[in-house]
């Protein structure tokens, strides 16, 4: 698939997508690890496509104790994304990925609060990994 290194075809295809804003602090996340991902912007010329991403992030209690705390819960980060071509507006790739993660609640606030944000970081990369991975197909397919 990466056949010719950074000038090969799918390097080329990925470097020329233009990544909108995506809202949120998880938006920002998976905006910054997809453009990192891409190499998106550095191509020579403006950009061919435009990669719109809408999320849903959700945090929720599943376990619960026998005092009525919460003992685990779940992140999940759901991404629908489609691919532009900018030349004719159309959409190329409508598509969508997600992951979640379990998180052990503690007894320090300050404790479980890290682990939600590191949970988030952790699949706003892969969310971005799964993305990137399934445009690079589209692009191979493609040949552009």
């Amino acid at each position: 698939m990466y056949a010719g290194g950074g000038s090969g075809t799918v390097a080329r295809g990925l470097a020329s997508i233009d990544v909108a804003a995506i809202e949120g602090q998880a938006g920002w996340l998976v905006r910054n690890e997809l453009v990192d991902k891409m190499g998106a912007g550095r191509s020579d010329g403006a950009p061919r496509y435009r990669l719109d991403v809408r999320l849903d992030d959700k945090l929720e209690a599943f376990a619960v104790l026998s005092d009525d705390t919460v003992g685990r819960e779940r992140r999940t980060l759901r991404a629908r994304y489609q691919l532009v071509d900018l030349s004719t507006g159309a959409v190329v790739l409508d598509a969508s990925d997600g992951s979640d993660a379990g998180i052990d609640v503690v007894g320090a606030d300050y404790a479980t609060i890290a682990a939600e944000q590191t949970a988030l970081e952790n699949l706003a990369r892969d969310v971005a990994a799964r993305i990137v991975m399934r445009v690079s197909l589209h692009l191979r397919g493609t040949g552009k």
